[in-house]
């Protein structure tokens, strides 16, 4: 399956709620969800009660579309998730929190996670000095992001830096703004991962 290349605002519509993928707009009165509450297509406003599967499947999706992962890349997320020792929809959205886009959209060097994983296909970033250009990587404690040096005068960066300083970090990062880059100090706990998802629906699924 290709990865999905239309209009996200949709993506939004069809889980009906904000899953927050075009940054400002998300946030302003030009968001579609706001003045569409059925979902998109022509036959949007008749919805059926789900099934508890389509609950479900509609949990993973939501998951997948929040962090931009196909479908063969999530099956790998959640085997390595259940491979782990704790709880398994924890350790799956940790896996997913410490992707290199997302960090770079948690540090405050992107305004959303599709604009991170652009800026990171183009190999605008370090990590630990080496510079990269897979979105997917997995980060680990210790690890630290920088933006090259180069690409700082670029007009994105200035206005994440003036965003990001207002905006601070979660706990589990730290960012050093003078000199653009941002270091993982732990694995996120559950408490501090804002997305608006029940994963436990997700091992459900999975474990059918």
């Amino acid at each position: 399956m290709a990865r999905y290349t239309g209009p996200v605002c949709r993506l939004c519509r069809r889980e009906g709620e904000k899953l927050y993928l075009k940054a400002e707009r998300c946030f302003g009165k030009s968001c579609p969800v706001d003045k569409h509450v059925t979902a998109p297509g022509e036959h949007g406003q008749f919805r059926r009660k789900l099934s508890e599967y389509g609950i479900q499947l509609r949990e993973k999706q939501k998951v997948r579309r929040i962090y931009g992962v196909m479908e063969a890349q999530f099956r790998r997320y959640f085997s390595r998730a259940a491979r782990r020792p704790g709880v398994t929809g924890e350790a799956l959205l940790q896996l997913l929190e410490t992707r290199l886009d997302n960090v770079v959209f948690r540090l405050g060097f992107a305004g959303s996670r599709r604009q991170a994983r652009q800026l990171a296909t183009h190999g605008h970033f370090l990590v630990n000095g080496r510079r990269v250009d897979v979105p997917s990587l997995g980060l680990k404690v210790g690890d630290v992001v920088a933006l090259r040096p180069a690409s700082r005068g670029l007009a994105p960066f200035k206005e994440a830096a003036e965003r990001g300083k207002k905006q601070g970090v979660p706990g589990w990062l730290e960012v050093d703004w003078p000199n653009f880059q941002g270091r993982v100090l732990r694995l996120p706990s559950r408490e501090e991962i804002d997305v608006p998802v029940q994963e436990h629906l997700v091992v459900e699924l999975y474990s059918r």
